[in-house]
């Protein structure tokens, strides 16, 4: 961890969503992301707690002490390959998910836990924003067809694995979306 006293010296800032009236008026994203240096700072509040709770907490074991680092240390495309390492659709995880790594923030014993939520957001934001986040088409594919029953997350990670390694992958849903 880049900084040991980050979790003293700096006070939880989250990104302000906007009021419900701006948020009628178009179909953009509401809840706006950290600047670069806020998301820095914020990062810096992740206090190397030696058994990181988040981690376990976190419903898909992202790496988090690992990409708040990085994004403490301004290491966006790292903060990138860490992220996606344990989530393949962070866009929208980060967004649905109820934060039970927060919940589960060492820190949270004493003070409000880590922005780990708006953090996780600002990188894939950053990410997109960069054009960093490309479709990859497997190098070769196996021949093996396969088929994925359901579109939730679990479904459609299913499926995204199973593709980058070649198969061939149909998802099936019950109803007319997914």
């Amino acid at each position: 961890m880049g900084n040991p006293t980050g979790f003293i010296n700096i006070d939880r800032k989250t990104a302000r969503p906007l009021e419900p009236g701006e948020r009628l008026k178009n179909y953009k994203e509401f809840l706006p992301r950290l600047s670069d240096h806020e998301a820095g700072r914020q990062g810096a509040r992740c206090m190397d707690c030696g058994i990181p709770f988040c981690q376990t907490g976190c419903p898909v074991n992202n790496i988090i002490p690992d990409w708040n680092d990085l994004v403490y240390t301004d290491s966006w495309r790292a903060a990138l390959v860490s992220l996606q390492s344990t989530n393949n659709f962070p866009e929208f995880t980060g967004r649905v998910c109820p934060a039970p790594c927060e919940g589960s923030c060492v820190l949270g014993i004493t003070n409000p836990p880590v922005t780990i939520k708006n953090l996780e957001n600002t990188i894939i934001n950053r990410a997109f924003e960069e054009g960093w986040v490309t479709s990859e088409e497997p190098g070769e594919r196996t021949g093996k067809k396969i088929a994925i029953v359901g579109s939730g997350p679990a479904g459609l990670a299913a499926a995204d694995q199973l593709n980058k390694v070649g198969h061939e992958v149909t998802v099936y849903e019950r109803v007319d979306r997914i």
